[in-house]
Order: C-alpha cells, then sequence, then structure tokens
C-alpha cells in the first residue's frame, strides 16, 4: 500500500530519554508518520527544536512542556517513551490524558501492560474505562518484554511438530547503556538485596509474556517462580560510566520459569554484564562476540535463533536495541488504530510490518 504525504499519520511523540530520542532520529522525514509534537518533561529542553535536540539541523518544530496544548493538537496517536513500571502515576497519566484527547496510546514504558489479561483486579481498571468512554487504544510493547520474548518464540513455535520447553534469552553488556542499574544492583555489595531479586516484583516487570504465550498455545500454566544469580567482579571494572569495584555485582542472571505438566517449560532468561569480561561462564551470544536475543526450542526439531541488534552509526547493542524498542510502539500505531478499541496485547493485532521503513532518501 502506498502512502502520500498527505496521508501520513500525524503522532506525537511524549518522553525524550535514550529511548525517545533515537525514535526521533528516525521519525524525521518519515513517510508514513508527520510528527506534530513532542512532550518534554524536563524544562531545560522546553522550547529547544527537536532536530537540536537530537544533534541534527532545526526542522521548525519545538520540544514543549506544555502537556494540555500539545495534545490538542490533530494528531491520531501518541508514542510514549516515558519512565519504567516503578513509576505507574506516570504511565496512568499519559495513557489517560492521551485517550481523553482523541489519540491512542502506544508505549514501552509500562511493562507490565504488555498482557492486559493478567494484570491484577483493579490494576487496569481506570484505562480500561477510559478505552470504553473514548474508543481509543492502549498498547504496550518494545523488544524485552516485547517482540524478542513474545512475536519471535511463539512465530518459532509455529514451525514445530512438538515443544518439550522454550527458552528465551537477553544477552547483553550494560556497560553503554546510560539507564537506571539500580533495580538489578549492579555495583552494590553482597549483602545487598536488588529491587528486581524480589520474585513478585520480577514476574511483574519481565514475566507476563510467558502467560501470553501459554494462552497462545492452549497450555495451563501451574506456577510461575524466578531463579536470580549474582556474579562479583574479581577486580575494578572500568565502563563509560564509571566503575564496578572489586567485589561487586558485575553481572545478573535471572530465570522467569513457567511451569507446564510439572516443569519448567517457557522460560525467559536474561544475562546481563557490565563489559564482556564479566561472567566469563554464563550464556554468551554465539553469532557475535556478545549480545543478543536468544530463542532455544527443544522438541521437534529442534530450533534456535539468535537476534542482534546494532546502531547503524557505532555498531553499538543497547543503542539498536533501544531503538527497536521504540519502533515496534511506533510502526503498530496503524493496527492499533484498526483494532476493537481497549487494552491490546500482541494476539489481538495482525502482523506489523514496518510501512514506510523503506525509504527513498
Amino acid at each position: 500500500m502506498a502512502f502520500t504525504k498527505s496521508e501520513r499519520l500525524k503522532i506525537i511523540v511524549w518522553g525524550t530519554g535514550y529511548v525517545g530520542k533515537m525514535v526521533l532520529r528516525d521519525l524525521i522525514g518519515h513517510p508514513l508518520f508527520e510528527l506534530v509534537g513532542v512532550i518534554v518533561n524536563n524544562p531545560e529542553k522546553d522550547g529547544v527544536d527537536v532536530g537540536t535536540l537530537i544533534g541534527r539541523d532545526p526542522i521548525g518544530l519545538a520540544c514543549s512542556t506544555d502537556i494540555d496544548e500539545v495534545l490538542s493538537r490533530d494528531a491520531v496517536a501518541v508514542a510514549h517513551f516515558g519512565p519504567t513500571a516503578a513509576h505507574p502515576g506516570a504511565n496512568f497519566k499519559s495513557a489517560i490524558a492521551s485517550m481523553r484527547a482523541g489519540k491512542h496510546w502506544v508505549s514501552t514504558a509500562m511493562t507490565p501492560w504488555v498482557y492486559p489479561p493478567v494484570c491484577g483486579p483493579g490494576e487496569i481498571d481506570s484505562v480500561v474505562a477510559v478505552c470504553e468512554e473514548t474508543g481509543k487504544s492502549c498498547f504496550t510493547t518494545g523488544i524485552d518484554p516485547g517482540f524478542a520474548n513474545d512475536l519471535f518464540p511463539m512465530t518459532l513455535m509455529g514451525l514445530s511438530g512438538r515443544v518439550d520447553s522454550v527458552r528465551i534469552q537477553e544477552i547483553l553488556d550494560y556497560a553503554t547503556y546510560s539507564g537506571d542499574y539500580a533495580p538489578m544492583g549492579f555495583g552494590e555489595g553482597p549483602e545487598h538485596t536488588a529491587l528486581l531479586e524480589n520474585s513478585d516484583i520480577l514476574v511483574y516487570s519481565w514475566g507476563r509474556t510467558i502467560p501470553m504465550i501459554a494462552d497462545a498455545i492452549e497450555v495451563e500454566l501451574e506456577q510461575i517462580d524466578t531463579v536470580w544469580e549474582k556474579w562479583f567482579a574479581t577486580e575494578d571494572i572500568p565502563y563509560p560510566f564509571g566503575v564496578i569495584k572489586a567485589g561487586t555485582v558485575a553481572a545478573v542472571r535471572f530465570e522467569i520459569r513457567g511451569w507446564v505438566n510439572g516443569e519448567p517449560r517457557i522460560i525467559v532468561e536474561h544475562c546481563n554484564r557490565v563489559t564482556n569480561d564479566a561472567a566469563p561462564d554464563w550464556p554468551r551470544a554465539t553469532s557475535a562476540e556478545n549480545d543478543c536475543y536468544r530463542v532455544i526450542i527443544k522438541g521437534s526439531p529442534n530450533i534456535t535463533q539468535e537476534t542482534l541488534f546494532r546502531d547503524e552509526f557505532t555498531g553499538d547493542a543497547n543503542a539498536g536495541g533501544c531503538l527497536s524498542t521504540g519502533m515496534r510502539a511506533v510502526n503498530a500505531i496503524p493496527a492499533v488504530m484498526a483494532a476493537t478499541p481497549g487494552m491490546l496485547s500482541p494476539l489481538d493485532l495482525p502482523l506489523v510490518p514496518g510501512v514506510g521503513t523503506m525509504r527513498s532518501d
């Protein structure tokens, strides 16, 4: 399907942190999406041209802290790249305000919403009510949680005759990631208990793709449990944002395990390091030095698939992954617009092929 300039979808970006800035880079001049507003929280960014903000020439569109004014602009959707699920109030505010302004809402922030059917009593009632009130939709996605551990494994399982287990791995060096390390406990001593060591919080943050997969393939989950391991630096490890001191956490490995028929059979696993020197005996990529998303299916046949995300300019895996996280949400906007209004998951949407991504410029 070809799109002309008059048919471009007007969208607003809310949030210009690491992911938001990466997305803005590729939205400027996009054939399908027309950027008509950018909402920022930092007063120092208020009035700054979007092009200037991302290190390019000015484009004649200024960032704004005036949420109501930007949301009053003609647009079909808000792409939200705000704070994590540790800040639910900010995410509720963004979703509800966007829909009440007549916009669909896609986001990478509130990761527990990747599969709304398993949200607890009262967890999303107010957002569901606004969806019904406005006829608009919310869709939370990314690559992890998101594409790499929902659509990717489910698609590969569709090639199988029998699946004994599916393991979905993020194997990533966090050294170039400028986000918040505190929830994983990097740089902390042996006595420290990181936020995500709490099994309930870990499942809340990363585990809701497991019941999504179970529902998709029509198996009953008996329980979900977790495993958490730490690796302590044997010497000081310098990285771009500081130093991991000897004797403190330099790598974390966790599993979130969905049990079926008495065994852990749907497993989300992270092996996250600060530099490739950490935890040398833990899983690594096989198709590159490190940094991949891998699906391992045991059954008939056995299937292994590694995916590498790399920034086109620097080759950095964190930058490439964060861009794909944001663009998964943005590219879903046409499908979200066409869906039955409500809080959506990937099971509610068709294939999202990325219309407009193959450009002539």
